[in-house]
């Protein structure tokens, strides 16, 4: 087993699993936040609220390609724990500030948080991905997807337990409080209630920080691990521009996560466009999260013994073409149910996108990482045109036409995009 041997092999891939539920999990709940935040400062429209996934997504396209610098320096190992400090210091900055209501520190708390994730990340994908064979790689992007998801069905709950419980109610008494003072107490009262579980996961990631870097974690080289095949002409390449399959690869992670935070995030505000209670659609990331779960099993038990992650990619591509039209032709609880669906869609996109685009970049595996870690800002973008979109269009056709022309990109990387320059 190449580069890992078999003896440290299961230790490290259960080291990163674990990392990918941590990320999952603070990832993840950004979904239910969309709601705490609207009400906590007092946020009028919709599109302010999603200046929560802006901030957090947007850190990824400024901090992937200073990651793999970062990582050219301190090494996978020691940048995973660089990572995980930084969101420690992110969770704490946003807990301080959102409970004392400042909504622009309060987001760069998250900006703080996504920066570390970007780095975290950078080193973490290639790392799956290059830990084994490339052709299997899908298939240990699909055990940290399980891993991930799990962790992201779990954070909306608890943060809609401890955090959310009562919202409807909540929303009741400060528009009937009796002054603005009144209003200004409740509300307050509200914000504090983020601060204990963000402290709580602060301190856990100062501790996996230090877990990692004493860790058996084994490193490996990108240069040296992901190489091309003897006497193919990938070796002759002198620049990261000579990969149009990275290129290509990095739109369509950008595409990717823009409808993965739409079915994910966005979930809730657009039951919320059905007149559904804000004490149900806080639960709707769980079920498109559900949803992905079943994906990656699908996904762990089919790649690559009954099929090719290229196909995988295919296949997902196109029930997310039916999944959203689904969605746009329904209504209510029916609508809302397929696009969780997507989930299912969404969940082998990743696994396959990421390996397809890294494949043979040999000396240039960290740059090309950082470069398609930077396409996560389509979770940044897209959600937010989203958001801005409905104000102004029914929320149904303005997810359709988001949503369609991404996955027929998708559908094109998996068909001819992924084999560009390929010789």
């Amino acid at each position: 087993m190449t580069p890992a041997t078999k003896s440290n092999y299961a230790t490290s891939m259960a080291i990163i699993a674990f990392l990918f539920f941590i990320f999952g999990f603070v990832t993840w709940i950004n979904g239910p936040l969309i709601f705490y935040v609207k009400l906590a400062f007092r946020l009028d429209t919709d599109s302010k609220a999603f200046l929560v996934t802006t901030a957090f997504y947007m850190a990824y396209f400024f901090l992937a390609l200073p990651s793999s610098w970062i990582l050219q320096r301190t090494n996978m190992k020691r940048g995973m724990a660089l990572g995980l400090l930084v969101m420690a210091i992110g969770t704490f900055v946003f807990g301080t500030f959102a409970t004392h209501r400042n909504y622009s520190l309060a987001l760069t708390g998250l900006f703080i948080i996504g920066s570390g994730l970007s780095l975290l990340q950078t080193a973490s994908n290639p790392y799956v991905s290059i830990l084994g064979p490339i052709e299997s790689a899908a298939k240990r992007i699909s055990i940290m997807g399980i891993c991930n998801k799990t962790a992201g069905i779990l954070s909306p709950i608890l943060l809609s337990l401890f955090v959310l419980k009562g919202i409807n109610k909540l929303e009741e008494k400060v528009n009937t409080a009796p002054s603005e003072q009144a209003k200004e107490a409740i509300l307050n009262d509200f914000a504090s209630k983020v601060y204990v579980p963000y402290l709580v996961m602060a301190v856990i990631l100062l501790a996996l920080a230090l877990w990692i870097l004493r860790s058996s974690l084994p490193e490996i080289k990108g240069s040296e691990a992901n190489v091309a095949q003897e006497g193919s002409s990938q070796k002759n390449k002198t620049s990261i521009f000579q990969f149009p399959h990275l290129w290509l690869g990095a739109v369509c992670i950008f595409v990717y996560v823009g409808v993965e935070v739409m079915a994910g995030d966005a979930i809730g505000i657009y039951g919320k466009g059905f007149g559904i209670p804000t004490d149900q659609t806080k639960y709707f990331t769980s079920f498109t999260l559900g949803a992905m779960l079943l994906g990656y099993i699908a996904g762990l038990a089919s790649i690559p013994k009954y099929i090719s992650q290229q196909k995988a990619l295919t296949v997902s591509a196109i029930l997310g073409i039916l999944f959203t039209a689904g969605a746009f032709l329904t209504s209510n609880y029916i609508s809302v149910g397929f696009v969780a669906a997507l989930g299912f869609a969404n969940a082998m996109m990743w696994p396959s996108i990421f390996p397809l685009a890294i494949n043979r970049l040999g000396k240039f595996t960290e740059k090309g990482a950082a470069i398609l870690i930077m396409g996560i800002v389509g979770g940044a973008i897209i959600p937010k045109a989203f958001a801005s979109l409905k104000e102004h269009y029914n929320f149904q056709t303005v997810f359709f036409a988001l949503m369609i022309p991404c996955y027929f990109y998708i559908l094109y990387y998996s068909i001819k995009g992924y084999k560009a320059g390929m010789k």
